[in-house]
């Protein structure tokens, strides 16, 4: 780490405390000590200050970013996790934008990987609580984007709340793109109440509702449940989701899109 100053020090230390929580899934925070070689004071102030940010949790001298049933993960952890496969039910999920469309996209990480390929959809009218899905969407030509307020939850980057639910209330999309946490017993499941109640607005609102769910969602559970996935008009899932889970579904007259697998990454020509 550097070390001509200590505010230098810090900075680059809580980045790597927050690389290796990510990576680790939990730590104990006195493990970073040793780790880092700092004081058990100064690991719980860089703790501190990156729960303070929305990006971990500190519960009983443990830190943690990945996400149990009554809790979810931050925005930043679940970007780094699945990102192929995400990546993969996003460009399925592309299939259903048509231009002239007035769409609500929700806060999911899954979701916010169409972001890059709205540009060939337009004209469109994006219609979202979240944050980074703005700031990805606002320079977009020929794309109206309008962003919902409310209370601002950094652990997710989004607004929700009566505020929000109540401006989503106002407005009718052709579709809405979502994801969740987990997938029990063929119902979509969230860990928070109250995204529960906003993306609960926006699929009351739209006309058509398509749910984006990489394979990891059935081994996962959380405890406010949304809807069957019966309700959705289409669920897509990854290539490497179980085909037992694929076949029950459709079984029970749920419309299943397997995303094709992702491509492997082009491998540059060893130099002779």
């Amino acid at each position: 780490m550097p070390s001509d100053s200590r505010h230098a020090r810090q900075i680059v230390r809580r980045q790597l405390i927050a690389e290796a929580v990510m990576a680790e899934g939990a730590l104990r925070i006195e493990d970073l000590t040793g780790r880092f070689g700092i004081s058990l004071m100064t690991a719980h102030r860089d703790v501190d200050e990156l729960v303070a940010r929305g990006l971990f949790r500190k519960t009983r001298g443990i830190v943690s970013a990945a996400p149990t049933s009554l809790i979810e993960a931050s925005d930043v952890y679940r970007s780094s996790r699945q990102a192929s496969e995400k990546t993969a039910v996003a460009e399925a999920a592309m299939r259903f934008v048509e231009p002239g469309q007035a769409i609500f996209f929700d806060d999911s990480t899954t979701v916010l990987q169409m972001a890059a390929h709205l540009p060939a959809k337009v004209p469109l009218t994006a219609i979202t609580n979240s944050l980074v899905l703005m700031n990805a969407l606002r320079q977009i030509s020929d794309l109206t984007l309008i962003g919902l307020g409310g209370q601002f939850h950094t652990w997710c980057n989004a607004f929700m709340g009566r505020m929000t639910t109540a401006e989503i209330s106002r407005l009718r999309a052709d579709v809405v793109f979502m994801s969740m946490s987990a997938i029990v017993d063929d119902i979509a499941f969230h860990q928070s109440p109250d995204m529960v109640e906003t993306k609960r607005a926006m699929f009351d609102c739209a006309a058509r509702r398509i749910l984006l769910c990489d394979h990891t969602k059935f081994d996962r559970r959380a405890l406010h449940a949304f809807a069957p996935l019966k309700e959705f008009d289409t669920v897509i899932v990854d290539a490497g989701t179980s085909p037992h889970h694929v076949e029950r579904m459709r079984s029970k007259g749920v419309t299943v899109l397997v995303a094709a697998s992702p491509r492997p990454a082009a491998t540059k020509p060893a130099r002779s």
